[in-house]
């Protein structure tokens, strides 16, 4: 399943300590990682409500599952800042970090609402 390779890729590029050879010397954007963290946790969203559809067959409530998926991802977010912070040596978690995981999750969830669940109306 796509949402579980997801969130293992993220977990991994979030917890392994990559050094500076791996990364190119010529990619120097200011605050890029916090773009990456908005994708990453977008991407989660989408994928989560894509999956979700498709395994209840239809049978659950787009507001709920969304809602559900969205708190998942903002938890799953701050558990894995909280794991660097704790668990490696050359991480460290970062309030900006979950504010850039959440964002990305709440704009999955509108991006996922209209892509994924078509037929949900706001009312």
């Amino acid at each position: 399943m796509l949402f579980l390779s997801w969130l293992l890729f993220i977990s991994f590029a979030s917890l392994f300590s990559f050094n500076g050879e791996m990364i190119s010397p010529r990619l120097n954007i200011p605050h890029i990682d916090k773009l990456v963290h908005f994708v990453f946790y977008f991407g989660l969203v989408v994928l989560a409500a894509k999956a979700a559809k498709e395994i209840s067959k239809g049978i659950l409530k787009p507001g709920k599952t969304l809602m559900y998926i969205v708190v998942f991802a903002i938890v799953y977010g701050i558990l894995i800042e909280l794991l660097q912070y704790g668990l490696t040596e050359n991480r460290h978690g970062d309030v900006l970090d979950v504010l850039a995981n959440s964002l990305g999750a709440v704009t999955g969830m509108l991006v996922a609402k209209r892509l994924v669940f078509k037929d949900w109306s706001l009312k």
